[in-house]
C-alpha cells in the first residue's frame, strides 16, 4: 500500500497524516463539566510562552531537526507541564527517533490530559499502524472519528484504509478509502490508494477510473500513478494501453524505480 500526499514525497506523509493534527486540540474537561470556548484573552503569559516554544518545536520537527525540536518541547513542558499538545508532539518526535517506548509513554500522558482529542487519537493510531499493531490502530482511528469536535475525518479514513491495506484486508480498505474519497475527492493520496485497493481486489474498471483521474491532471500525475495505471491495463489484458503508459513513464521519469520495473516487465511487483 502506498501512503502519498499531494506532492508524493515520502517525508510529506508526516505532514499529511500527522502534522495536520500533531499539535492536538483544546484540552478536554471531565465528562460532567461543560466545555468553555477558549479565546485569546484566556491565555496567560506562561501559556503564550509555552505556545511559542511548541510552535518552534513543530517547525524544527517538520524540517527533521529532531534534537532541537525535542529540546523546544522540553522547554514548553517546563513552562506548562499540563500541555497535551506538547506531549503529543513529543510522541511524534520520539517515534521519528525510533524511541517507541518513550513515544508510547508520551501518547499516554497526552491522552490522560485530553482523552477526547481526535488528533492525538489519530496520531497514536498511525503510530500503531506503522508498527503493525493493526488492531490497536483501528481502535484509535475509530475513537478519533467518534469525537464530535474532530475536524479531519478524511485524514483518518485515509489512514484507516492504508492500515487495512497493509493487512491485505481489501474489502475494509475499500470501505474506508471510499469514505475518504467522499470527504476529500481532490486528495491524490486518497485516489491512488483507492485505485490500488480496487486493483488488488480485481475491480479493474473502477481502478482504471480513479487512477485515470489522477493521470489526466498534470498536477497529480507522477511515476507512481502512471505505473499503477500500466499495471491495471496489463492485468486487464490491454497490452497496447499498458505500453503507452510505460512509454510515458520512461520518457518523463526515466530514473524512477517504476520505469525500471516496467523495463523488466515486473508488473506484479
Amino acid at each position: 500500500m502506498r501512503c502519498l500526499t499531494r506532492r508524493g514525497s515520502p517525508l510529506a506523509v508526516l505532514a499529511a497524516l500527522l502534522l495536520g493534527g500533531c499539535a492536538g486540540g483544546p484540552q478536554s474537561l471531565p465528562a460532567d463539566e461543560p466545555r468553555a470556548i477558549a479565546t485569546a484573552s484566556d491565555q496567560t503569559d506562561l501559556d503564550r510562552r509555552a505556545r511559542v516554544r511548541l510552535e518552534l518545536a513543530g517547525a524544527y520537527f517538520s524540517r527533521g531537526q529532531l534534537d532541537t525540536a525535542l529540546d523546544e518541547v522540553k522547554q514548553a513542558l517546563a513552562i506548562n507541564p499540563q500541555s497535551a499538545d506538547a506531549y503529543g508532539l513529543r510522541a511524534l518526535i520520539y517515534a521519528a527517533m525510533a524511541e517507541d517506548r518513550l513515544a508510547e509513554d508520551s501518547y499516554r500522558r497526552a491522552l490522560q490530559i485530553s482523552p477526547r482529542d481526535g488528533n492525538l487519537l489519530h496520531n497514536q493510531g498511525w503510530f500503531y499502524c506503522e508498527r503493525k499493531r493493526f488492531g490497536e490502530a483501528q481502535v484509535r482511528f475509530a475513537e478519533a472519528l467518534a469525537q464530535p469536535q474532530y475536524r479531519d475525518p478524511g485524514r483518518t479514513q485515509l489512514a484507516r484504509g492504508i492500515c487495512y491495506g497493509r493487512e491485505a484486508k481489501w474489502l475494509e480498505a475499500e470501505g474506508a478509502l471510499m469514505r475518504a474519497y467522499e470527504l476529500d475527492p481532490a486528495n491524490p493520496g486518497v485516489g491512488i490508494n483507492l485505485a490500488e485497493v480496487l486493483y488488488r481486489r480485481g475491480d479493474l474498471e473502477r481502478a482504471r477510473f480513479y487512477i485515470g483521474r489522477l493521470n489526466d491532471n498534470p498536477a497529480t500525475a507522477n511515476a507512481q500513478t502512471l505505473w499503477l495505471a500500466a499495471r491495471i491495463e496489463h492485468k486487464a489484458g490491454r497490452e497496447q494501453p499498458a505500453r503507452r503508459l510505460g512509454d510515458q513513464l520512461r520518457s518523463r521519469y526515466p530514473q524512477s524505480p517504476e520505469a525500471a520495473l516496467f523495463e523488466r516487465g515486473q508488473f506484479d511487483d
